[in-house]
């Protein structure tokens, strides 16, 4: 159980370095594209949220990439494409249970899961903040 412990939070805390870059990145290209975004065109600010959409997207696919690898490790799975989708039900808290891990590493399971409410929420939170920033101020662009 501790080595699953150790395990799990060592993966946790590379999928936090992962998003921490990630949402610095988002950021960063949010503000690039700001020309964009103070535009009266709706369909301008869709465009840039769409792509804050997209990387938010593929860092945590990366993130399943990176948990499904543990388990591939561990020999939990045989084909990387079953471990992957193991990886993204646990991410996401879907929980078919349709592909289970054995007792030695169930544990890594409800961790993953944890980890995926907190990086889903994480990449939610600073794509609403971009959508909320951008609806502000394609308003303000008609107002002018």
């Amino acid at each position: 159980m501790i080595m699953n412990l150790v395990l799990g939070i060592s993966t946790m805390v590379v999928c936090l370095f992962l998003q921490s870059l990630l949402l610095v990145y988002v950021i960063g290209y949010y503000k690039r594209h700001g020309n964009l975004v103070n535009n009266p065109s709706m369909w301008a600010s869709v465009v840039v949220v769409k792509g804050m959409m997209l990387l938010l997207l593929a860092g945590n696919l990366a993130q399943i990439a990176i948990w499904a690898s543990l388990f591939m490790f561990l020999g939990e799975f045989e084909l990387f494409s079953e471990a992957f989708y193991h990886s993204a039900v646990n991410f996401s808290t879907l929980g078919y249970g349709d592909f289970v891990m054995t007792a030695k590493h169930k544990l890594l399971g409800p961790l993953q899961a944890v980890n995926g409410v907190l990086m889903i929420g994480v990449s939610t939170s600073i794509l609403m903040a971009g959508l909320n920033d951008a609806i502000r101020k394609t308003i303000r662009a008609r107002e002018e």
